[in-house]
């Protein structure tokens, strides 16, 4: 991470985990740590895709990525503050036509198979979602770009595309992991009612599904990013815990 990566957002330096520090930079040390927890914990060999499909499906979108081209990544979730790769830039980004989402059910991470937890996806949709983009230096994209796979599509359940946004320095085009509806995780948008419920109980080796919620809302709110769908479901389930 360069000096002035913050450059555009100053006060977001002290919001956002460096990947040294990162719990979720998968590198292949880091993946087996986790690979041993999964298994301990009793999953089994299949409980993901194996590493030559993982790489194969970001061969698929980043293949032809020119060698001297930087790589931006598009980040709406827990990227936002816990990107897990090395960055030399982060500015605010939209997306057109896109929305955050809570449309992936899951049994692991936040959520195990007593508590299911949701978590977000981007979602086709009216309007605009805002967000971060940081970009990753051309010398390190396939590196980098190689360990935030590992993470994101651990088990398929994105359909990681390049899209074009725009940010408050220029239009550029940038890797967002997409929602993949084909995937047996995906339940689509529910009831705002459910949605809250699940994400309440749900939690997993990661912790509980709500703290990924509030992480959320107070990373929205820092930069200052209105989204209602996060803040109604914040609000639902801090009035039902009674907060």
């Amino acid at each position: 991470m360069t000096a002035d990566a913050f450059i555009h957002l100053p006060d977001l330096r002290a919001r956002v985990t460096h990947p040294e520090k990162s719990l979720l930079r998968l590198t292949p040390e880091m993946f087996s740590m986790w690979e041993q927890r999964a298994r301990a914990a009793g999953w089994p060999a299949g409980w993901r895709l194996p590493d030559e499909a993982i790489e194969a499906s970001r061969l698929a979108v980043l293949g032809d990525h020119k060698a001297g081209d930087d790589l931006w990544i598009y980040s709406y979730g827990s990227l936002m503050w816990d990107p897990g790769f090395h960055f030399a830039e982060v500015r605010l980004a939209d997306v057109e036509n896109y929305q955050r989402r809570f449309t992936l059910k899951i049994n692991l991470g936040r959520g195990s198979p007593n508590h299911p937890a949701l978590m977000l996806s981007l979602e086709p949709g009216e309007g605009c979602c805002r967000g971060l983009a940081f970009r990753i230096a051309a010398a390190s994209v396939h590196a980098e770009s190689a360990i935030l796979w590992r993470r994101e599509m651990l088990r398929g359940g994105y359909a990681p595309a390049m899209v074009p946004m725009t940010t408050p320095q220029g239009p550029i085009s940038a890797l967002a992991f997409v929602s993949n509806p084909a995937h047996p995780s995906y339940v689509g948008e529910l009831p705002l009612a459910e949605t809250a419920a699940m994400i309440a109980s749900g939690k997993g080796v990661l912790g509980t599904n709500q703290e990924y919620l509030v992480q959320l809302a107070m990373q929205l709110d820092a930069l200052g990013i209105e989204d209602p769908y996060v803040a109604q479901l914040h609000a639902q389930i801090d009035g039902g815990c009674g907060a």
